[in-house]
């Protein structure tokens, strides 16, 4: 298949075609283990394999599930469910410890979820488990918490730090309280700046901050007044999350969301977040503000520039280790009583593992390294043992001719800003064969253009835009072009001033036009068929009237002036025939005067 095709595919469908891989949760189904003992071989066999790791650790608590949510939460915890699940996420961690032994990790997350749900004395368990591996020095272990709990309990951020953590995330997603409660979060400014400032008490100097962009209802103006804000309270890092609909309870509106629009809000903050400090490479979502610093957690850097095999534990948690792709038990129900069981009996707790060929390996691997725009060639040759310029060379020039991707040195393949733009049709170019088909056939069965542009038009606020109204103005002169046709005004604004004969565009039901003719007989019982023809100016400065932005559509009509006797009617106190070279600029509304110069122009 032409790679073109295939770009061209990605773009279209790029709800999907994003750095999650694989498409659909049973995609890899072909590779699947369901021999409990094959499947401990082939963990223990590939973690084994690695010079080091990466470890996550899920808490899959909230406080409510929001809408945009495509992680594995439960909706509603019972009492209890907290202390047991960490008693069991311990004993899984052990069985790892089991495998992995005093092999180095390089990076630790504690996600959600939200991890300071949990007790302290429960989050000091599951770091304690976590430090008895072998931990690289200096690495950032980081945490998530929501701005509600760092503002209602300092305490716990306090504790949290004490325990090591020395990089946190919250997540604001937006300051704009409409969009907020139709996503089914809580938050507001009070709540975000005294969740920020318990935070740099607790002794935090690594704060990220997550944005959320793309949802169907959410206008450029919310978006950048949400980048302003969180700007302002100046965190070192801050993260821009795209609404991926996929697997939320917002799916539904993917297709009313445009690839446009995407990028358009992107670009929004890219420029805001630039201007004051905060660098990225464009494609990139995760803006710092300490040079050097790539501003993400140890965690993900290694798993996104080096490809990393990770270790995820707890309930639904996702395990990409040597040539294995895991997730655990809980990840399709959200439910804790497979897990539970699984663990009780000594099984690793698994629910689907694929054990996959080269191809998907590569796939998976690159699709997440997009995460930060760019491929590390010698990344990709420790993890592969091969050339990332022999295996992909078509892609490579394919990628230059069209100024999507270039080399910025001997060990970068970066996006370009162009490349950035269009993302969503390069990454499937590094899809194994299996998963072009899939996105093909998905595609087919999913991309919908017109239910796409019902979807946006059911949710489309035309008041939430600074729409203008259109008026018309009539430019009516007699034969010679020495007179012209004004009225006296019977209303504010420029009540008394002489103006052009004109009003106001009111219906669909009628063209500009036909509005013109109908203004024209109101005020001066003169009635002329007015045309496209006759349009000379469009004028649509915001300050040519006091009462707001109104756009003008000015015409020009000859008329003998002898055979024509306006009458006055409605706004209008008085109408006749003027000179035009005695007009006096400030004698006439709006700017009139300078319509009619600019239709003397010409006067042929």
């Amino acid at each position: 298949m032409k790679l073109e095709t295939i770009f061209d595919r990605g773009i279209k469908f790029h709800h999907y075609c994003n750095t999650a891989y694989p498409l659909r949760p049973n995609s890899l189904s072909q590779y699947e283990l369901h021999d409990n003992d094959e499947i401990y071989s082939v963990v223990k066999k590939n973690i084994e394999e690695q010079d080091e790791l990466c470890l996550y650790v899920h808490v899959p608590f909230c406080q409510a599930r929001c809408k945009f949510c495509e992680y594995v939460v439960l909706d509603k915890p019972e009492d209890g469910d907290a202390e047991n699940y960490v008693e069991h996420l311990l004993k899984e961690i052990e069985m790892y410890r089991n495998i992995i032994k005093d092999k180095k990790i390089v990076g630790y997350d504690l996600g959600g979820g939200t991890p300071s749900y949990l007790s302290v004395e429960n989050l000091t368990k599951i770091t304690d488990a976590i430090k008895r591996f072998n931990l690289e020095d200096d690495i950032y272990l980081s945490v998530e918490t929501t701005p509600l709990i760092a503002a209602n309990d300092p305490e716990k951020i306090k504790a949290i730090r004490e325990l090591g953590y020395n990089r946190i995330s919250m997540g604001f997603q937006t300051v704009s309280e409409k969009l907020l409660e139709s996503l089914g979060r809580e938050g507001s400014k009070s709540i975000y700046e005294k969740a920020v400032e318990n935070v740099r008490k607790a002794g935090f100097d690594r704060l990220n901050i997550d944005l959320m962009y793309g949802f169907l209802n959410q206008t450029d103006e919310d978006f950048a007044n949400t980048i302003k804000y969180t700007i302002a309270l100046n965190p070192e890092f801050i993260t821009l999350y795209r609404n991926r609909y996929k697997g939320t309870k917002l799916e539904a509106e993917s297709q009313g969301v445009t690839l446009y629009k995407v990028n358009r809000q992107y670009s929004i903050a890219y420029n805001l977040l630039k201007e004051s400090g905060y660098i990225a490479n464009n494609g990139k979502n995760t803006f710092s503000k300490i040079p050097g610093d790539l501003g993400t957690s140890s965690y993900l850097t290694k798993r996104v520039v080096n490809a990393t095999s990770y270790i995820g534990f707890g309930l639904g948690a996702q395990s990409f280790c040597g040539n294995y792709l895991a997730y655990n038990l809980g990840c399709a129900d959200h439910k804790l009583n497979k897990y539970f069981e699984a663990i009780d009996n000594g099984i690793l707790p698994i629910n689907d593992i694929a054990d996959m060929p080269a191809e998907e390996v590569r796939a998976k691997a690159l699709s997440v390294m997009f995460y930060f725009g760019f491929i590390s060639m010698k990344a990709y040759k420790a993890r592969f043992n091969e050339d990332f310029k022999d295996v992909y060379a078509p892609q490579i020039e394919f990628l230059q001719k069209r100024q999507l991707m270039n080399y910025i040195d001997e060990d970068t393949f970066m996006l370009t800003d162009y490349g950035a733009s269009h993302l969503y049709g390069i990454i499937p170019l590094f899809y194994s064969e299996r998963s072009i088909n899939e996105m093909f056939a998905m595609s087919e069965r999913w991309l919908n253009d017109k239910k796409g542009e019902e979807i946006y038009l059911e949710k489309y606020d035309r008041n939430s835009f600074d729409a203008p109204s259109v008026a018309v103005d009539l430019v009516v002169l007699n034969r010679e072009q020495s007179k012209i046709l004004l009225i006296t005004r019977a209303a504010h604004p420029y009540v008394n001033c002489l103006a052009l004969p004109g009003g106001f565009y009111q219906n669909s039901d009628e063209t500009i036009e036909s509005a013109a003719s109908r203004e024209l007989i109101e005020e001066t019982s003169v009635s002329v068929n007015i045309t496209e023809s006759d349009l000379i100016k469009i004028t649509s400065t915001k300050g040519r009237d006091p009462r707001g932005w109104i756009i003008s559509a000015a015409y020009k009509v000859v008329l003998n002036d002898e055979e024509v006797r306006p009458l006055a009617d409605t706004d209008a106190l008085h109408a006749d025939w003027y000179d035009i070279a005695s007009l006096e600029k400030d004698k006439l509304a709006f700017d009139h005067y300078d319509i009619i110069q600019y239709a003397m122009k010409d006067r042929a």
